[in-house]
């Protein structure tokens, strides 16, 4: 049976790994000259350690 957790946490290691594709793009694009608004790969940044700190909460429920 699958636990709506693991869902959770699929859906959030999922949605880390595009922004952290996302935020590879963004690297390359400000390398380039390409990107204009630079604020973004500091807020992409911020939603990762945000989905981090939701996966580590979501794993530490079940060990506590």
């Amino acid at each position: 049976m699958i636990n709506k957790t693991d869902i959770n946490f699929k859906k959030i290691q999922e949605e880390i790994l595009n922004l952290k594709k996302s935020l590879l793009n963004l690297r390359f694009q400000k390398f380039s000259g390409q990107l204009e608004k630079t604020s973004q790969i500091k807020s992409t940044k911020k939603q990762i350690a945000r989905l981090n700190s939701q996966l580590t909460n979501t794993k530490g429920d079940g060990n506590a």
